[in-house]
């Protein structure tokens, strides 16, 4: 048992829930905070307390670092967890903690200010001799000098912002014409999520692979190492695929790399849980950097070990000794972590902002584990990170892993906001990912057969979705007289039911009554009906039985066919739909978010494509463009603004 009775768990969403069920099964009371946007969410609920700490904004309450120090003190917390993101890798913080005389569970000051500036850390590596990547990160980072070593380099180079991590302030660069104008955007996005500008540059490898060493330390002198990881598969610099151990890795080849890692470690005097990450071709590895937290894949290493990463940071924060030695720990089969993200990966990775409205997660098992963050009803908002869970297998090999991430897949439900789930399937399902044939392009480069043409809804689809629609406005009343059957002494007249998808309509002949029905889609004809429980719902026709999961959410009804969700707007065909004649002239919010740059003033004249301004949201930049040749008439909001779904920004003069 630790000495810590109660913490404070200083962050949010599936981090936050897996730090507190590892306190409540040691005994420890947990602590949560909560910003105006998170007072219902899921680690509020599950941790013990939760204490208020602010605005949605995360740099008016998650980056508030005296909010976070005055919750502890106030909740008589003797420790705060910081998770990862947000303040885990903030020496300023941690020194802040100490003063108010609050353990922070993370590595020294010290270690934190070496490793924090990726720039600092290579400079520290290379006297150490650890190897690197060809690059630049001295001191002189003005565009001018930085143009300079970029041509000494060689192009492609890439741009990272020396103080973070997660992709932020990435940027590839092709040829040196375009090296100014990716600077600025790197330096503005470095900035905004770190409050530090700093670039450095690295000769960007064409096929990599990216494999980094957990390694753990104790305040006795004691560094191990808990294995690799691969995290190749990413998608805009950031993970979304990692597994343990990293496939194709040689005894020999996992030497060297648990050599480099706890030298990294050693050389700045590591205590508690770090990452080494490594960048690898052609079998050669070159260093990147050292975080110096918990990483987002950490339970992969958990699969592999069957230790609780969170459970030794509480004991060796509180002093205590790792209880195990290099040679007690063993590689226990294989485990594979899939990230479910809220963004539309067939708009470029657009998050998305909304409510789910239907969540249903496979339970955990031996060798399934969901670490979530999300409920049912749950609000995503475009303040935070997209991550909302993870799932997490463990095989026998590598083979029985993907073969039961594949079903988990599967078998994960989740509906009314747009996710990458499809895309994590496709990753999965891939021959080549199952060949072990990857490295950090392997999405763009499969990017046709990972993601194909969403699929039009089958006819059984539209069916249950019309059949449902009519159930929910059957009316009240017993009455035979009050009855949809559309019957007339004539016959029975069909009511028909139109189904809006996207850009898409669907137009559905119901004749009778959910219960009895004959179905016409187009000029296909069938009888059928739909029973319908809490939990699920099928479909009976002429030939066969179809089974789904169908939520009714009015106008909304939604349809659930093994895994893939199709929303649908029930039409009303008396409704007007009016055409806006001027949408050519007016530029507007396509997600709430927040602006960040504005390019143009009044008067300008710009060309269709041209960026006008720059939104934010979920730690992603946006980019809004003219959608014609025109002169801007009048810019509606300003840098710093939050902007809703739909909000007018910019609007053109009419044309001549």
């Amino acid at each position: 048992m630790t000495n810590f009775s109660r913490i404070l768990i200083a962050n949010r969403g599936e981090i936050a829930c897996r730090i507190a069920a590892t306190a409540k099964r040691m005994g420890i009371y947990s602590v949560a905070v909560f910003s105006d946007a998170d007072r219902h969410a899921r680690h509020v609920q599950m941790a013990d307390e939760a204490r208020y700490i602010g605005p949605a904004r995360a740099a008016d309450s998650y980056l508030r670092a005296d909010h976070l120090i005055r919750a502890a003190q106030e909740s008589g917390a003797q420790a705060i967890h910081p998770g990862y993101g947000f303040l885990s890798e903030n020496a300023d913080f941690a020194q802040r903690c100490a003063d108010a005389g609050i353990v922070f569970i993370g590595p020294p000051i010290g270690a934190i200010r070496a490793m924090g500036s990726k720039a600092e850390s290579k400079t520290l590596m290379a006297r150490a001799g650890v190897p690197l990547v060809p690059g630049w990160h001295g001191s002189d980072t003005d565009d001018a000098a930085l143009a300079i070593h970029a041509a000494a380099i060689g192009y492609p180079v890439l741009i990272k912002a020396s103080a973070g991590g997660g992709g932020r302030g990435m940027r590839v660069v092709q040829q040196a014409c375009d090296l100014a104008e990716q600077l600025t955007a790197a330096r503005r996005e470095s900035l905004a999520a770190f409050g530090d500008s700093r670039l450095l540059l690295e000769k960007y490898l064409d096929a990599p692979r990216h494999i980094e060493v957990q390694i753990f330390a104790d305040h006795h002198g004691n560094t191990l190492s808990l294995f690799e990881r691969d995290c190749s598969i990413q998608r805009r610099h950031q993970k979304i695929i990692e597994e343990a151990p990293a496939p194709g890795i040689t005894a020999a080849l996992r030497a060297k790399l648990t050599e480099a890692a706890i030298l990294a470690a050693r050389t700045v005097s590591y205590v508690g849980a770090g990452t080494v990450e490594f960048i690898m071709q052609d079998g050669i590895f070159y260093f990147m950097e050292m975080n110096t937290r918990l990483q987002v894949e950490h339970p992969v290493t958990e699969m592999i070990t069957g230790l609780d990463l969170v459970e030794l940071q509480f004991r060796v924060a509180a002093g205590e000794k790792l209880p195990f030695t290099q040679a007690d720990l063993r590689i226990d089969g294989h485990a594979i972590e899939a990230r479910l993200c809220a963004e539309d990966p067939a708009r470029d990775f657009m998050p998305s902002i909304g409510r789910i409205r239907h969540l249903r997660e496979p339970a955990n098992t031996a060798t399934l584990r969901i670490d979530s963050g999300i409920t049912e009803g749950a609000a995503i908002t475009p303040f935070y990170d997209p991550l909302l869970a993870k799932i997490i297998v463990h095989g026998t090999d590598r083979l029985d892993a993907l073969r039961q991430l594949h079903i988990a897949l599967n078998d994960y439900e989740i509906g009314g906001i747009a996710t990458n789930l499809g895309l994590l399937r496709g990753i999965v399902s891939h021959a080549d990912f199952a060949a072990e044939r990857f490295d950090t392009g392997f999405i763009p480069r499969h990017w046709a057969d990972i993601l194909p043409p969403a699929a039009a809804p089958s006819d059984a689809v539209l069916a249950a979705a019309a059949l449902a629609a009519v159930a929910d406005t059957a009316p009240c009343d017993p009455s035979p007289w009050a009855v949809g059957d559309g019957f007339r002494i004539q016959g029975a007249a069909p009511r028909l039911v139109t189904l809006g998808a996207g850009d898409a309509f669907f137009e559905i002949a119901i004749t009778g009554t959910p219960t009895q029905a004959i179905v016409r889609i187009d000029d296909r004809e069938f009888s059928g009906y739909l029973t319908q429980t809490a939990s699920a719902a099928s479909l009976y026709t002429d030939t066969a039985i179809h089974h789904f999961t169908v939520r009714v959410d009015a106008p909304v009804i939604m349809v659930i066919d093994h895994g893939v969700a199709y929303e649908f707007r029930v039409i009303d065909p008396m409704a007007s739909l009016a055409v806006d004649q001027t949408a050519g002239s007016h530029l507007k919010a396509p997600i709430p978010a927040r602006i960040t740059a504005l390019r143009v003033s009044p008067g300008d004249v710009v060309a269709k494509g041209q960026i006008l301004l720059v939104l934010e949201a979920m730690k992603m930049e946006i980019p809004l463009t003219a959608p014609r040749d025109g002169t801007i008439a009048e810019i509606l909001r300003g840098a710093g603004d939050m902007v809703a779904e739909g909000e007018e920004l910019v609007t053109l003069a009419a044309e001549a």
